[in-house]
């Protein structure tokens, strides 16, 4: 696949990398069904947000959607995921009518990010004959998507992380998953004139073929070179591998990985590269990594699928939804994932009437035009297979990119790095 992928990126004649790599192995038994109760908390919606929530209730029989959530692992454990899109289900029941007029009932399934949890994961959805399936996070798509896809039943996700969810037909991603991260840092870096970047990712299978098979070419095609510097998961101190890449003296280094790799570069930057450009993916502003490195986060541009710290009216309703359905989960991490893959799945939806089963969800799916992207900054997304060439199921191109500034991340915009991906 690693192969198939470079030979894609840097043919002119090519399109773009067919590859995904896994945002659960940057970022950081399975349960029952969860229905839970859709009674709001007694806050006060601000007025900007009162037409967000027209009490629109949803009622009848429940349409049943699997929602896969990586918790629990040695290494990989995030139930924030999960409570953002527990808060969305209740948020949708509560005010947008849910699917089709009906409530939605999740069936919870929490892989381990293992392989044979994966499996059973998907094997369990197919069993309970779910409606259709939204993944939070995970690596193991690839264990997971043709399973589900076989039995009929559609595959949606926020951010794409694998070969299959993004190739997939009848698997749907509402971005263009790290990909178009990729691309969006090289176009940000070919924009500031940036020469050099070196790249510190965590030392995982799936992040670290990933960036050589699609970082190393867009970056290269944005006429930057990359040098790749991998950090073991878990390192207090990443010293040694910074000292050793600031030799070759980059204009910027670039940060994927889990919170503790953040927190161990962003340190060691602030002793050894003060004055260096950075930027990194959403994982580095985890309330955590904020917490440890302190004054040293100023200034880091930040690349992801959301927006959740603007004034932009999708990450206000973000901030209300979660502060009505689920106050205890801190918004400025990767709690979003989970609360995009939902809300975007009833908004892609919302056309839709009558019976609601797995393929009328996926006829409608494909028929999804324009649907705003939750927590989007704006960006809308449209599943007809044409937003980000070789990847089929991927329903936009754009990302969205912030700096942090007092331990805040702010100044939000839009990127569209389409000009970079291969023709």
């Amino acid at each position: 696949m690693i192969e198939s992928v470079s030979r894609a990126l840097s043919s002119p004649r090519s399109r773009a990398s067919v590859a995904l790599v896994s945002t659960a192995v940057l970022l950081a038994g399975c349960g029952g069904s969860g229905g839970g109760s859709t009674t709001a908390a007694s806050t006060e919606i601000p007025a900007a947000l009162a037409s967000a929530f027209p009490g629109t209730k949803a009622t009848g029989a429940p349409v049943r959607i699997g929602l896969i959530t990586n918790e629990g692992g040695a290494t990989t454990s995030q139930p924030e995921n999960r409570e953002a899109a527990e808060a969305a289900r209740k948020y949708a029941n509560a005010d947008l009518g849910g699917i089709a007029g009906r409530p939605i009932e999740f069936v919870i399934c929490k892989t381990k990010e293992e392989p044979a949890t994966a499996r059973d994961c998907a094997n369990q959805m197919v069993e309970q004959k779910v409606d259709a399936v939204v993944l939070t996070s995970s690596g193991l798509g690839d264990s997971m998507v043709p399973i589900v896809t076989k039995a009929g039943i559609p595959w949606t996700t926020s951010i794409a992380a694998s070969n299959s969810e993004g190739t997939t037909p009848n698997a749907f991603s509402w971005t263009g998953g790290f990909p178009t991260t990729m691309t969006s840092m090289a176009a940000y870096a070919k924009e500031k004139g940036y020469k050099k970047v070196a790249a510190f990712v965590i030392d995982a299978p799936a992040a670290v073929s990933g960036i050589e098979a699609i970082g190393k070419p867009v970056f290269a095609k944005a006429g930057v070179g990359l040098q790749i510097v991998t950090i073991a998961a878990g390192t207090p101190d990443a010293s040694p591998q910074v000292s050793a890449a600031l030799r070759n003296k980059p204009d910027a280094v670039a940060v994927v990985g889990e919170s503790t790799v953040c927190t161990s570069v962003l340190q060691a930057m602030g002793t050894l590269g003060a004055g260096i450009a950075r930027m990194s993916v959403q994982s580095c502003v985890a309330p955590e990594v904020v917490d440890a490195v302190g004054a040293g986060m100023d200034g880091l541009q930040v690349f992801s699928s959301f927006d959740v710290a603007s004034d932009d009216i999708e990450a206000q309703l973000y901030r209300q939804v979660m502060k009505e359905y689920s106050p205890g989960t801190p918004t400025q991490g990767y709690a979003a994932i989970g609360y995009q893959g939902v809300l975007g799945l009833v908004r892609a939806l919302h056309g839709l009437t009558g019976t609601v089963s797995s393929k009328t969800i996926t006829s409608a799916l494909h028929s999804a035009k324009n649907v705003v992207l939750p927590a989007g900054h704006g960006i809308t997304f449209t599943c007809d297979s044409k937003a980000v060439p070789g990847l089929p199921s991927a329903c936009s191109a754009k990302e969205v990119t912030g700096t942090v500034s007092d331990g805040k991340l702010g100044h939000m915009q839009v990127v569209d790095p389409s000009p970079l991906f291969a023709r």
